[in-house]
Parts: structure tokens; sequence; C-alpha cells
């Protein structure tokens, strides 16, 4: 087990509890999200963590992969999605990288709170990029850090170092728009949802062949 996973197994029981803190930015990304879902949609959510999202939207779409590193937060997810008898999520133990999922599968995939955690970011969107049905949405809500000066900010690469924070990557706001476009995405609606530190929830619609084509010319 990486350290990454322990960190967040650790972290499961108290998730929801910290997560009150910006209830008002979670309440945003759900509102946003169910704009772009409709009954038929097969979902992605990558990083699912407690469920937050996950058991919010579940009634607007026809099914949800719902996916974590952490087993602890896995079982969190689940039965709280037991408890009020939700079942058309399927939640797995698993990195975006299982073999079962099949390329071009997904009309949606969702990633809250996880690209500013992956040490490869650009590997990440490629397979992203690659399990969306043509013209499929990319939807995420990312936390800037390079945007605003902080205690945290400075802290963090110590924190880093010796082991008790994960990796995390100080984004700046053009950093994460390179990275979601440079993934073969056209970005079609961002919003900053959470002000300190700035938090933007980003629609980004997957590039045809075509226009992949055209864009290299």
């Amino acid at each position: 087990m990486n350290k990454s996973v322990k960190f967040w197994d650790k972290r499961s029981s108290e998730y929801d509890q910290k997560a009150k803190k910006n209830e008002q930015m979670y309440i945003k990304a759900i509102e946003n999200t169910k704009k772009h879902l409709t009954s038929s949609d097969t979902v992605l959510e990558y990083a699912c963590g407690t469920g937050i999202i996950t058991n919010e939207i579940a009634g607007n779409v026809k099914e949800i992969h719902a996916i974590d590193t952490s087993s602890k937060m896995i079982e969190v997810a689940k039965r709280k999605a037991d408890e009020r008898k939700i079942e058309n999520i399927n939640f797995m133990q698993s990195s975006i990288f299982n073999e079962r999922f099949k390329q071009e599968s997904f009309d949606l995939i969702l990633a809250y709170h996880i690209l500013h955690l992956l040490e490869d970011g650009q590997k990440a969107m490629q397979q992203i990029n690659k399990l969306l049905k043509p013209g499929g949405l990319f939807i995420s809500a990312t936390p800037c850090l390079r945007e605003q000066k902080s205690f945290l900010r400075i802290v963090l690469p110590l924190l880093m170092k010796v082991g008790i924070a994960p990796y995390v990557k100080s984004f700046k706001t053009s950093d994460l728009y390179d990275l979601i476009t440079n993934g073969d995405f056209q970005i079609i609606e961002a919003e900053s949802i959470l002000s300190a530190p700035p938090n933007y929830f980003i629609v980004a619609k997957k590039i045809e062949v075509t226009q992949q084509i055209t864009r290299l010319k």
C-alpha cells in the first residue's frame, strides 16, 4: 500500500465532517454537474471519496461506476448509498487504469479534487480521453493553490517530504487549463466555486479526431 492510499484510508472516517466546512462548494458542484446529466448516461467517477457527490447525482443518470484507490473511502461511500437504497452505483477500489474499463465506454467522467493529487496528470488525462465516448464530457473541480498566498502552500513541501501529507501539486489556473486542453479536450465551462483557495469547476468536451487533426495543422 502506497503512502497516498494510507493517508486517505486514515482520513475516511472524518472526511465528511471536514467537508462540511466547504458545504456550499459541494452544493455548487452538484448543481453544476446535474445540468450536464441525462437519464441515459453511463458515468465514471474518478476518486469518488466518500460519495458526497456520487450519491447526490445517481438519480440523474443510468449508472455510475465510482472508483477510489482507498478501500476505506469506498466502504463509507457504499454504506451511505445502501442506507439511501441507491442501486445504480457500482463502487470499486480501483485506479483509472483498470483494464476492465473499455475504451469509449463512458458518456461522462467526473474527477472532483483529484487532479492536483496526481504526480502524472497528463497520463491520467490521456486515459480519461480514451475511456470517454466521442464528444463525451470531462467534469472536474480542482483547487489552484498557487493563485493564493497561504501558510498551507508554504508548509506543504515539508509535510510531503516527511510523509504527513500526500503529493499535492500547486496549480495556477493556467496550469490547470493547460493540463486539460493538452489532453485533447475543449473547455466549454469554467467557474470558481470556492474563493480560498480558488477552486475551479470545469466542464470539457472530448475533441473529435477530425478536430484534433485540424488543430495540429
